[in-house]
């Protein structure tokens, strides 16, 4: 592989900034698989964000970019697609020049037509006091910001408006 995908190997390693997001979505796991798994339509549950596949199917060993913008700041996240487990878990790789690490989501299915889905990251930051001064800083932010998309993302897939 070429490109961004480039250092992958020491991006798989989990970086020292972890958290994990938890939501129940009332819709069965492979209906909300398939949602999370829709690349470019996550475009409508994170905001100020594009999604789009820019090698592969969206599959294993695809590679996916996220464009963030607000205002002139822009956030470009790609991440490699390394393992799809459906409709159960997919694992990706942060791969990109700032977000860089492991994350995983996983669908496991509740009784009652119920899943609860497990958002779960670890980037790389940056090192020295850098690092240490700005992940308590960010880390709550992080967590209840994806923890408020995966609600918006619940939302849309129990209106039927995913996938």
């Amino acid at each position: 592989m070429s490109g961004p995908a480039e250092g992958a190997d020491d991006a798989a390693r989990p970086g020292s900034g972890e958290f994990t997001a938890t939501v129940i979505v009332n819709a069965p796991a492979e209906k909300v698989f398939a949602a999370f798994m829709n690349w470019e339509r996550q475009s409508d549950w994170i905001p100020f964000t594009r999604v789009r596949v820019v090698e592969g199917d969206g599959g294993e060993g695809s590679l996916v970019e996220a464009v963030t913008a607000v205002g002139p700041a822009v956030l470009r996240d790609e991440l490699r697609v390394v393992r799809v487990n459906a409709p159960f878990e997919v694992r990706v790789v942060h791969c990109g020049k700032v977000l860089r690490g492991p994350g995983s989501m996983r669908c496991t299915a509740m009784s009652g037509d119920r899943t609860q889905i497990v958002l779960h990251e670890w980037f790389h930051l940056p090192p020295g006091p850098v690092g240490k001064i700005a992940w308590p800083v960010l880390w709550p932010g992080s967590k209840l910001g994806f923890t408020g998309v995966l609600k918006k993302f619940g939302r849309l897939v129990e209106q039927g408006r995913l996938p």
